[in-house]
């Protein structure tokens, strides 16, 4: 191997003196295969579990190291198939693993939280959604006296500061239902009632306006202590890039920190993947329908859904170049897989089948993954979000014959090579309808879908439901957040196929493929959705 350069000698001499370590100054014979200098801190950790009785490292010590470190990543590769080593083009991170960063407003930085749950953990949630929101610099006075319009600045009086105020004021906060039917707009100080606000019509922006969202709201206190609001809405999103500038480097998304060379070189090779394609399939119906015989039309969808998942895996090994990757959403059982259910031999068997539906398609098998994101209704400890993976007992037949195939939490997240991409399974849009305090305007816009991506964007998280709607495990309320904002979000939901792009956001639903064998294929290097869907016959008919 070619000798290295100055510079990594340098960086290597600097680390090792650092831990107490002297390099030996006898050139040897030719350098081992050894790791690049962003593997050094591996190759220390590793030295010293040698425990080298003296602080001078010669050849056979870091041969002894390298061999060690070699022997490691064979050793992940062949244990996890889908393991997201460095060399993948795809990785898949689970929803309980992401890391946990805290943001210290005094000091303006994040550092990371370790992730345990505690009592304080429900009063953080909301706090730092509502820090990261207010952190935006529209909301900052100027540091001089230069003349700003409105336009330009906007600062925010905290509702405690509010007594003794006059004129037209800006304020900020979450909506709290602190007293029953009675709202409240809370921040960090105190709460102000907004229940007459909520009763008329006013000038909003486009989004579902519900229980725990944080707003803007323009006014002016009146006499009777309560804060007229005369227009309010969503905090402003914050650019992706500007987001990224703040971060310092720090992985918010999970999958690990990418360098800086390694990010141009990922980012080179996806704007050349003009073959890769992502087909995503929700509400994929397993069990059988003889559990319906007494449901004629639910007995039909069942047995129809694995028919029409036949067609479009035959469909796709037909292609010339097949899928990268299937996306297959919950729920997998057309009823609720709760305490009265009692066929999970049943569905255990169809997933061993669906395992020999995929294997058979010999260049699936080989060239494609399949990814498993379960729904609500599937099986699992609660109902709480983010919903861990599908019971071992469930997948074990279908990883007989797909030994690579990836279960994961709901939701979770996957980077192909720089893009990042979020995927959730929920009936989010008709439970976000359902809570809305306030009548969505059609200002702007007057198609529901709309409303939801503007919603959970602004929001900055996937479900700003109150949790006595959506119970949320309180110390991973930060799996649901979407900062820095991702650049492709995939919303499994009932209704209808939607796509929907928004501030350089690619948002879609895919549909309900038990349903009416809606589909969507997602082409990540020009991402470009293709909203698809069978033709089904019924009778003499076609759908």
């Amino acid at each position: 191997m070619a000798t290295p350069s100055a510079a990594t000698r340098k960086k290597l001499q600097r680390k090792f003196r650092l831990r107490g370590w002297t390099p030996s100054r006898r050139p040897p014979p030719s350098w081992p295969a050894s790791p690049t200098p962003r593997t050094t801190p591996s190759t220390s950790s590793s030295t010293s579990s040698t425990r080298s009785r003296s602080s001078i490292l010669d050849r056979d010590a870091v041969r002894r190291v390298v061999a060690l470190l070699v022997e490691a990543e064979e050793a992940v590769d062949a244990a996890s198939p889908a393991a997201t080593s460095a060399r993948s083009a795809l990785r898949v991170v689970d929803s309980f693993v992401v890391p946990r960063f805290h943001y210290d407003p005094i000091k303006k930085v994040f550092y990371e939280l370790l992730i345990h749950g505690e009592a304080g953990d429900k009063a953080a949630l909301y706090r730092d959604r509502y820090q990261r929101l207010a952190r935006d610099k529209y909301f900052s006075k100027p540091a001089f006296d230069t003349v700003m319009t409105e336009d330009d600045n906007c600062e925010i009086t905290s509702i405690q500061s509010l007594i003794g105020c006059t004129g037209r004021r800006w304020i900020m906060g979450v909506i709290s239902q602190l007293e029953e039917r009675q709202f409240y707009l809370e921040d960090l100080t105190g709460a102000n009632s907004i229940t007459s606000f909520l009763s008329t019509e006013h000038k909003i922006t486009s989004g579902f306006f519900v229980e725990n969202t944080v707003i803007l709201a323009e006014g002016e206190l009146l006499s009777n202590g309560i804060f007229q609001v005369n227009t309010c809405g969503f905090p402003p999103l914050e650019d992706r890039e500007a987001s990224l500038s703040m971060l310092m480097g720090l992985d918010f998304f999970g999958g690990g920190v990418i360098a800086a060379e390694e990010t141009v070189r990922l980012s080179t090779l996806e704007k050349k993947a003009m073959n890769d394609m992502f087909v995503i399939l929700s509400d994929v119906w397993l069990d059988s329908s003889e559990l319906f015989s007494r449901d004629v039309q639910m007995c039909y969808l069942v047995a129809k859904t694995m028919e029409k998942l036949g067609v479009v895996l035959d469909g796709y090994d037909s292609v010339e170049a097949v899928p990268s990757l299937f996306v297959l959403m919950g729920n997998f059982c057309s009823r609720p897989c709760n305490l009265a259910f009692n066929s999970f031999e049943e569905l255990r068997l169809q997933f061993g089948k669906l395992g020999e539906m995929i294997a058979a398609r010999s260049r699936l098998k080989e060239h494609s993954r399949f990814l498993f994101i379960p729904g609500p209704e599937d099986a699992g400890p609660s109902k709480a979000l983010p919903r861990c993976t599908l019971p071992k007992y469930l997948t074990e037949e279908l990883q007989k014959h797909i030994p690579n195939a990836i279960f994961v939490s709901n939701p979770c997240r996957v980077k192909f090579y720089t893009q990042e991409i979020v995927f959730f399974q929920q009936d989010l849009l008709y439970r976000m309808r359902r809570s809305c305090l306030i009548p969505p305007t059609t200002e702007e816009t007057s198609d529901p879908f709309e409303h939801l991506v503007a919603t959970i964007t602004h929001q900055s998280h996937l479900c700003p439901l109150p949790l006595t709607v959506q119970p949320i495990i309180w110390n991973y309320d930060h799996c649901l957040r979407l900062y820095p904002t991702p650049h492709t979000i995939v919303l499994g939901d009932k209704s209808e196929q939607k796509a929907f792009k928004y501030a350089g956001i690619t948002c879609f639903n895919p549909g309900s493929f038990a349903n009416d064998s809606s589909f969507a294929a997602y082409r990540p290097c020009t991402k470009e959705v293709e909203l698809s869907a069978l033709e089904i016959s019924i009778g003499n008919g076609v759908v």
